[in-house]
């Protein structure tokens, strides 16, 4: 069998609001407030690339979690939806550990805006990516084929995202544009935390769009307690 090692070039970088892994959505599409641009690399930056791309309304992203890059791989990984004690199969996840760190994520596409410097610029809604990742692929989302509404959900049927009750002071929320309060309302109301973390005395903190935001949760209300710049 022929040597099939290729090596993968990013053809672009995404610039998101969430500087850390803690505060992103667990799958992408779960807060559509959250938008996103994509920036290409120079030589990528021909405006023929992208000729059709508007056409469609969502697409698929190529890229790498870049925060989970190991030598070794593990067979099995632990969900934290199960509570991170229960062992799955890595290929029976969308853990980012594993054998090669590759992420896919379907997104909205909201526009192809053509910039002076930058180029072709695309920007996107409901990303579930690290500010700097690099992408190596987009592709359209094309329904007939991609969408199949009848598929079997595995052990995910019984860990789908429940939605939390926000309180955050007006003076807090304040501090931020409508937009981005959108935003983060979306990513605090889809619960943050490890599942497995449930103490109602802890106060969490993540940053977003240059924010540090801290909270706490119990019974089912995630309240804000600070909102600083960074």
């Amino acid at each position: 069998m022929a040597d099939q090692d290729f090596v993968l070039h990013p053809i672009a970088h995404i610039e998101s609001d969430f500087a850390d892994k803690f505060g992103i959505p667990r799958q992408s599409g779960l807060v559509d407030a959250l938008r996103a641009r994509i920036v290409f690399e120079p030589e990528y930056r021909d405006s023929s690339a992208f000729r059709g791309l508007e056409q469609f309304s969502h697409v698929w992203l190529l890229w790498q979690f870049t925060q989970a890059v190991r030598d070794k791989w593990s067979p099995t990984v632990r969900p934290p939806r199960l509570g991170g004690n229960t062992r799955v199969g890595v290929f029976a996840t969308r853990s980012p550990f594993r054998p090669n760190p590759i992420g896919l994520s379907c997104v909205r596409l909201e526009t192809v805006q053509q910039d002076p410097v930058l180029g072709p610029v695309v920007w996107v809604r409901g990303a579930d990516l690290l500010d700097g990742t690099p992408i190596y692929d987009i592709k359209p989302y094309i329904p007939y084929v991609d969408s199949h509404p009848d598929a079997a959900e595995g052990y995910t049927a019984q860990t789908r995202t429940y939605h939390l009750a926000v309180d955050c002071p007006a003076e807090l929320r304040a501090m931020l544009s409508p937009a981005q309060w959108e935003a983060l309302a979306g990513v605090l109301e889809n619960d943050p935390r490890p599942s497995y973390q449930n103490d109602p005395e802890r106060v969490y903190g993540m940053r977003f769009a240059g924010f540090e935001v801290h909270f706490t949760v119990a019974e089912g209300v995630l309240t804000v307690r600070q909102i600083t710049r960074e």
